[in-house]
């Protein structure tokens, strides 16, 4: 972790906050979509091109038509047209949507032990928020594994769990509540953080789910997640090959599905079970099917 320990706290315009996201010759993704007709416009352009007078006055000429305005999290590569996973130079930015118990959670994150203090906290309606943190050295994997892991820990929105996600620019307009509310950010550090500073693991069944009362339905998640039956098959295989004693890794995970198995015990024993024969004929070069798949599946009842 990197910091200046003199910094104070602030609040950021959106050229200012374009600004402390990227360097100004870095790629970065603006989106702005209007909600009643559905027309979206993309555009990829150097930070300090969308930092400058112009294209804020631009950007202020869509919000004033109705145009919600976002940007991008991480920089997009030289020669790139659009910010998908392939377009992204590097991990700069991990972040959360909070979307649900706003205040709630974002009181959780700031007294957590688990994670440093966000970087910026935008108030993106009243009693939501977005908390992105500054980060260096991290691979996508990385970045999508930690994104999970705080939406399910702090209760985002697990859709917002992408490093080519789009967060709200502040200063603008956010159409989707029946009266204005302008977008605000406030920047609370400016550390870097390295993925040591998260200690979290919730993907774990060793961690505890949720900060608050259980969830009382799940949320859709886009296909190229891992549910959370591949993330238990990853846990099993992860702790059995460290020697961990299989009585105590069935325990974990029945313990950490109880909420939402109707046979919590039987499903951590048939994944741990299974999890055992993978790892025993690992020298085959036969590759079985994870118990993950078939419990994803199951799960689509619940």
């Amino acid at each position: 972790m990197t910091t200046d320990s003199k910094f104070a706290p602030r609040t950021l315009t959106a050229s200012e906050y374009v600004r402390e996201l990227f360097g100004p010759e870095e790629n970065a993704a603006i989106l702005v979509r209007n909600r009643s007709t559905g027309h979206t416009v993309q555009t990829i352009a150097k930070a300090e091109t969308i930092a400058n007078p112009d294209f804020q006055s631009w950007l202020a000429g869509q919000s004033a038509s109705g145009y919600d305005v976002f940007v991008g999290m991480n920089p997009i590569k030289d020669g790139a047209f659009s910010r998908t996973k392939g377009d992204i130079k590097d991990i700069r930015h991990v972040y959360l949507d909070l979307d649900r118990k706003g205040h709630e959670a974002l009181a959780a994150i700031r007294n957590s032990t688990e994670l440093p203090p966000p970087n910026f906290v935008l108030d993106t309606s009243p009693g939501k928020h977005q908390v992105v943190w500054k980060v260096s050295g991290f691979s996508q994997d990385d970045a999508e594994a930690l994104l999970h892991n705080l939406a399910n820990k702090f209760d985002g929105d697990l859709a917002a769990t992408d490093p080519t996600r789009v967060l709200r620019l502040p200063g603008f307009a956010n159409h989707k509540l029946p009266e204005e509310f302008i977008v605000q950010a406030r920047q609370q550090s400016d550390a870097v953080y390295t993925l040591r500073d998260f200690t979290i693991d919730e993907d774990s069944p060793e961690a505890t789910r949720h900060f608050g009362e259980p969830q009382e339905g799940r949320r859709m998640v886009p296909g190229n997640h891992k549910s959370q039956s591949e993330h238990d098959w990853a846990y099993a295989k992860r702790a059995l090959a460290r020697g961990d004693d299989p009585e105590v890794v069935i325990r974990r995970i029945a313990d950490h599905r109880a909420q939402d198995k109707h046979d919590p015990n039987y499903y951590a024993r048939h994944t741990v079970t299974k999890a055992q024969a993978e790892l025993k004929s690992s020298s085959s070069p036969q590759t079985h099917r994870s118990v993950a798949g078939e419990e994803s599946s199951q799960d689509r009842g619940h």
